[in-house]
């Protein structure tokens, strides 16, 4: 079982990369992000009520709907913001800048969520020496990336 969810995970990895490129190419046609991100939502808004649908998952009750928190209704914003802002950037970084600073983006906040059990995460609490690895981590890749410029305007 475990397996499958790591599979899961890289399949979520090659998923978003492929849906910057798809996003961005609606961008281009249809001349607006926020189009393409509304579009974007549309199809796996649909998507989604196919695969409720196959699954017969019943529909919730009006109670477990109140019981809802009002900041978890929020996912939903974060998720057009990121589709509306990668179809921005991404044309313009390219998919492995882009990508890898939302790694950055994700990985920084992740130690702060499980650090503080926000929401509703498992409690990890970060190890004392965490923020040292972040920073190297940090270091390493702008170095990389600085290096690599440099060869492509070298011509190497």
């Amino acid at each position: 079982m475990q397996s499958l969810l790591y599979l899961l995970g890289l399949g979520v990895g090659i998923g978003l990369v492929l849906q910057v490129g798809m996003n961005s190419t609606l961008r281009s046609i249809l001349g607006s992000p926020i189009l393409a991100a509304l579009i974007s939502f549309v199809v796996g808004s649909v998507a989604l009520a196919c695969f409720l649908g196959v699954l017969r998952t019943p529909l919730p009750e009006r109670a477990q709907l109140a019981a809802v928190p009002a900041w978890a209704w929020l996912g939903g914003i974060l998720g057009a913001f990121y589709v509306a802002s990668s179809v921005i950037v991404g044309p313009r970084l390219g998919a492995a800048t882009l990508l890898a600073l939302v790694v950055l983006g994700q990985l920084g906040t992740s130690l702060v969520v499980d650090h503080l059990r926000l929401a509703r995460f498992c409690a990890a609490p970060a190890h004392a020496d965490a923020p040292r690895r972040s920073r190297t981590a940090l270091w390493r890749r702008a170095a990389h990336h600085a290096l690599n410029e440099r060869a492509g305007a070298r011509g190497l």
